[in-house]
């Protein structure tokens, strides 16, 4: 009795907070997310109260306090029924003595020895004039009406008791004969009540929002009647409930807020789906509205003192509540419906120690399974059927997958029940529900995509399930892993095999005992399913034990003795239990695969390497996910996880060395060809760096120069100086990374740190290629002594085991390289070349040399960054990437720079001198003839510059006739506008269009207007 009483306390403190959609059992009907417990048990409390207001006890007949001398007739209830247990019973509630319930006594549920539900009454005399009591009659003792024992139920205070009694009896002063379904009773109370009536503020906000809430939810929210999202009515109702927000609506007679509270209340409420004048009003019928207030008042059956206990006065309660039904649009087939989910849900909620709960619960889906199958079935009885049975089957299942964790020896009635429940709602579901939403029958499969057809099927299912769970949890307390199914080697894992056999079968032993003539009523042979499982799960983890072994030794023998004593064990029990079983028990036995460990050992390199190729490409995942290109240390310049995976390579090969099989010959190749699928997935990752067009500066469009008056040159000319020093915009977008000033005479390298993790791939992807050969050496070592019956199918070399892998690094090696290069030169560097060089037509002021110092700084940081093997590609491609940038300076420098021929020279001796750069890199880096054959193409551009305007004119002339086919040159040609390739050559027709472009004289100025109509440079 002290868990019963422990159990409602914790009930009664939960029930008013907001809604708690128990974790074990969350409410199958919806969520009212707006709504608490007690909000709705109050709404609910108020319906009931309206519907009944005609009642004895509710103000309808007799005093309100005093005992009332009512008994109803015996025949069937409206809508009730002879054959539902909760159909018949007393009306009204007169309280004055306890009668026997039909309700209590068709579940199956005890009548309690006496009634706890007594009211202590005070009465007192009237006092004097001077305010002293005449005389004092003291307590009277007395039975609650139905009026009270709800109220009390339904926790509601006499306060509100009281102001409901009110309102009522202002709205319906001389329509005491109006029907409840023709009033919208959370209107009428906001018309009736005034503030004055609450305690405070406050209590009056609370209350009313309360009101238009549950409104909101009937008429807008879940309306029975489909409603138009933009109805005028919705669209206003929806602005008085914002307006309630901060504070309470004036509610007086003159209010306009009232006013358009009430005209759209009504008009929501008073729609038809036809179009025709309804006979009630539709305020509280929508689903699942309805159904969560109708389950508000059947919840008050339960003593909330005891919560395990149903009211002996649960006739009078459910006769009353029935008046609801037709504003609740609730029928008899809902209600079986509802009663049965709130005996389940309480017996859930109250920890399951009250067994009449779900036998009671069994006893209402008798009367459901017959409902369901009636013809005259409603869209919301389909609705409120196959969500309830659902959620029921859901829980009910959950226990009986793992009955082992939920049942014990002492509640195997308990588990009895929970399987009826079970299997009762999946007949019911399977035969009826499904039929009903889609008309197609339901497959249930199980874990292993069997088809659940039946009864024997479903405890079948039942039965697997909770032997996994079992085994797995006596493998996790034995070994004392929590990973089921996993085993890691230890000192003596011979020991660990031996011991989870023994408890194997003292598993199998207190499951034929204990559980199996439970299941036997629905399972005809449950014994040697579960004897079938667990020499299943056993075997799962015997072929993962081996695949953890190297070699047969002693200690494996004594395991395979072990697992032979087991099997043996199991497979007579098995047949013990399937001697009166159709087959003979043939078919279970057939279904226990022996444990052919011969043929284990035999698979156990294929998954030994399968195993080891899935943490390998683990290690590129988790790369992927993490990696930051911070080098180790300054002596290992290199990624942690190309450190890793090498690692891990190294293992797996010394590892398969070891391996003393003779299929490991036969599946060198293999190993090494999963090795090299995850290196060269390792490989693109390290390349995926973005490309070089993206630090490539769009061409500007091609300008003609303007002669400059002598006063604008002198201009120019003064603010240079204002020019060198100005912000390096390129720096800024670098993240501040880019620490070069180019007027400065100490520069300092520019490379961003984006650049230098650059070049940690480099570094990467080299400490990758180096170890590459080594792995493949080791693996050659089986390649070149293979057994003799294998030696004409392997004729491998050390050089063929990785070859993609090692193409495919050598390949990112010169793109990353490449990248590095072009970000170093037109981001890292913008400044000091294509962002500073020759700007303002001024070349003398703005030469190279500043940017070579820096060049120079960022050459020396990319040599002490990078290993030895990959500083001369880096070094050739910042080269390529510099000499690219010097020619987009000539050509595409944009309109801030303008050349003469007298600056032919100047541009010839910054050339020369970012050649030397490279030649005297390091100890060699890029040899002298490399530099020299680069440089070609710069050089053909530079010496264009020094040609006269009139010879490049010419050149031009014959060069865009020979490429458009018009043939040889001449004026009198008309020549067209050479495409832009990016393909710089001195023979080239757009490279010298651009030279031209840049050729500050009135011949090029002129030739360029009259040949393509360029624009002048602003």
């Amino acid at each position: 009795m002290s868990h019963h009483h422990s159990v409602s306390s914790s009930t009664v403190s939960r029930s008013d907070s907001e809604i708690d959609y128990d974790i074990e059992l969350e409410c199958p009907f919806g969520r009212l997310e707006a709504f608490s417990r007690a909000d709705l048990r109050e709404t609910a409390y108020e319906l009931f109260f309206m519907s009944c207001r005609s009642s004895p006890g509710f103000g309808g007949g007799g005093c309100r306090n005093g005992p009332l001398n009512y008994y109803p007739s015996t025949g069937p209830a409206e809508n009730g029924g002879e054959g539902s247990p909760t159909g018949g019973g007393p009306r009204g509630g007169t309280g004055m003595m306890l009668v026997n319930s039909r309700i209590k006594k068709a579940l199956g549920l005890k009548t309690r020895r006496s009634s706890v539900l007594m009211r202590t009454m005070s009465h007192s005399n009237a006092t004097t004039g001077s305010g002293v009591p005449t005389c004092s009659l003291g307590k009277v003792r007395r039975p609650m009406t139905s009026a009270e024992i709800m109220r009390v139920q339904m926790r509601v205070t006499e306060q509100s008791d009281g102001r409901l009694r009110k309102t009522l009896m202002r709205t319906l002063v001389g329509q005491m004969c109006r029907r409840a379904e023709t009033i919208i009773l959370p209107l009428e109370l906001l018309r009736q009540l005034k503030p004055s009536e609450f305690n405070d503020i406050q209590e009056y906000h609370q209350w009313q929002k309360r009101q238009l809430k549950i409104l909101e939810s009937g008429l807008i929210l879940h309306p029975s009647v489909p409603l138009d999202r933009l109805d005028s009515a919705a669209v206003r109702f929806r602005e008085v409930i914002r307006s309630s927000d901060a504070r309470p609506i004036d509610t007086g007679k003159c209010s306009d807020a009232m006013r358009n509270l009430c005209n759209s209340v009504v008009s929501l409420a008073w729609r038809s789906s036809n179009g025709t004048q309804p006979e009630v009003c539709h305020w509280a019928d929508g689903y699942p509205v309805n159904i969560h207030l109708y389950l508000a008042l059947l919840q008050a059956i339960f003593d909330h003192k005891e919560e395990t206990i149903v009211l002996d006065e649960v006739d009078e309660l459910v006769e009353l509540m029935k008046k609801a039904w037709s504003t609740l649009a609730i029928n008899r087939m809902i209600h079986n419906i509802c009663f049965g989910w709130v005996l389940f849900h309480q017996y859930v909620v109250t920890g399951q120690v009250e067994p009449d709960l779900i036998g009671a619960t069994l006893a209402m889906l008798v009367e459901v399974a017959n409902d369901a199958k009636r013809a005259d079935r409603e869209s919301c009885y389909v609705k409120v059927l196959s969500s309830a049975l659902i959620a029921m089957q859901g829980w009910a299942e959950k226990r009986l997958l793992d009955y082992h964790e939920s049942f014990g020896r002492r509640s195997l009635a308990n588990m009895e029940n929970v399987l009826a429940l079970a299997l009762t709602t999946s007949k019911i579901i399977a035969e009826d529900v499904t039929s009903l939403t889609s008309g197609v029958a339901l497959i249930e499969r199980d874990s292993d995509g069997m088809i659940i057809s039946s009864t024997n099927s479903r405890v079948d299912h039942y039965i697997r399930s909770s032997m996994k769970s079992a085994f797995t949890k006596i493998l996790e307390n034995g070994i004392g892993h929590a990973d089921s199914m996993s085993i890691v080697v230890d000192e003596d894992p011979s020991a660990i095999l031996t011991q989870l056999a023994k408890d194997t079968e003292q598993l199998a032993l207190f499951e034929k005992e204990t559980f199996s003539p439970v299941l036997k009523r629905w399972h005809s042979v449950p014994t040697a399913v579960a004897i079938a499982t667990f020499h299943s799960c056993f075997g799962a983890v015997l072929k993962q034990y081996l695949s953890k072994v190297t070699s047969l030794t002693n200690e494996l023998v004594r395991v395979l003795q072990a697992a032979g004593k087991l099997e043996k064990a199991l497979v007579q029990m098995a047949v013990d239990d399937s001697t009166e079983y159709e087959d003979g028990g043939k078919g279970i036995v057939k279904e226990m695969i022996p444990y052919e460990v011969d043929s284990i050992v035999v698979t156990l390199l294929r998954s030994w390497i399968d195993e080891r190729l899935r943490i390998g490409k683990e290690c590129v995942n988790r790369a992927k996910d993490t990696e930051s290109w911070i080098p180790r240390s300054k002596t290992e310049p290199y990624a942690q996880s190309a450190v890793d995976l090498m690692k891990l390579a190294k293992v797996t090969v010394d590892e398969f060395y070891e391996i003393p099989i003779g299929a490991r010959d036969e599946m060198i190749q293999d190993l090494a060809d999963g090795l090299g699928t995850i290196f060269q997935e390792y490989t693109t990752f390290v390349a995926s760096c973005g490309t070089k067009q993206s630090y490539m500066p769009t061409l500007p469009p091609l300008t003609r120069c303007n002669q400059d008056s002598k006063i604008v040159k002198l201009w120019k000319r003064a603010a240079t100086p204002c020019h060198t020093g100005a912000v390096d915009f390129a720096g800024i977008r670098n993240n501040g990374l880019s620490c070069s000033l180019v007027d400065g005479h100490h520069p300092r390298p520019s490379t961003s740190r984006g650049t230098q993790r650059l070049y940690i791939r480099l570094n990467t992807l080299h400490y990758l290629l180096v170890h590459l050969h080594s792995l493949d050496k080791s693996l050659s070592f089986f390649s070149n002594n293979p057994s003799p019956t294998t030696a004409a199918h392997r004729r491998l070399t050390a050089s063929y085991h990785f070859d993609l892998a090692r193409s495919a690094a050598q390949t990112a090696i010169e793109y990353v390289s490449e990248v590095a290069a072009y970000r170093l030169v037109f981001l890292d560097s913008h400044r000091s070349f294509y962002g500073g060089l020759y700007l303002g037509g001024d070349v003398e002021s703005t030469r190279i040399r500043p940017g070579l110092r820096t060049l120079k700084q960022n050459l020396t940081l990319l040599v002490s960054i990078l290993v030895d093997r990959a500083q001369p590609l880096a070094v050739r491609e910042v080269m390529r990437a510099s000499f690219d940038a010097f020619l987009m300076v000539l050509l595409a420098g944009g309109s801030d720079r303008a050349f003469s021929a007298d600056d032919y020279q100047m541009v010839v001796e910054d050339f020369r001198s970012l050649k030397r750069v490279f030649c005297t890199c390091g100890e060699g880096l890029v040899a002298e003839e490399v530099v020299e054959r680069e440089a070609e193409v710069v050089e053909g551009v530079v010496e264009l510059m020094g040609q006269a305007t009139e010879r490049l004119i010419e050149d031009f002339s014959i060069a865009a006739c020979e490429a458009s086919g018009i043939g040889g040159g001449g004026e009198a040609k008309v020549v067209r506008m050479p495409p832009t390739t990016r393909r710089w050559n001195r023979a080239e027709p757009n490279t010298i269009l651009r030279v031209l472009c840049h050729r500050n004289d009135e011949v090029a100025n002129q030739f360029l207007k009259r040949t393509f109509q360029l624009a002048k440079r602003r």
